[in-house]
C-alpha cells in the first residue's frame, strides 16, 4: 500500500473514527472528548509508521545474503 495513497487514507479515517467513538462512548470522565481524540491520533500515527517501515523494505534490491 503506497503511504499517503488513496487506501491509505481511507484506512486512517476508519482507524480514526473506531478509535475515537470507542474511547468517546466507553469514557464517562469530563475530558472524553481530548482523550478520545489523543488515543485517535496516536492510532493513526502508529499505524502511518507501521506502513512507513513495512513499504521500506519492500522494494529492497540487496536482502540480506544468510537470512533463513
Amino acid at each position: 500500500m503506497k503511504l499517503f495513497g488513496k487506501n491509505h487514507i481511507i484506512i486512517s479515517v476508519i482507524t480514526f473514527v473506531i478509535l475515537f467513538l470507542m474511547n468517546y462512548i466507553g469514557n464517562d470522565l469530563p475530558d472524553k472528548t481530548e482523550r478520545a481524540l489523543m488515543t485517535a491520533f496516536a492510532g493513526v500515527i502508529g499505524l502511518s509508521l507501521g506502513l512507513f517501515i513495512l513499504n521500506k523494505g519492500k522494494n529492497d534490491k540487496n536482502p540480506p545474503q544468510n537470512f533463513d
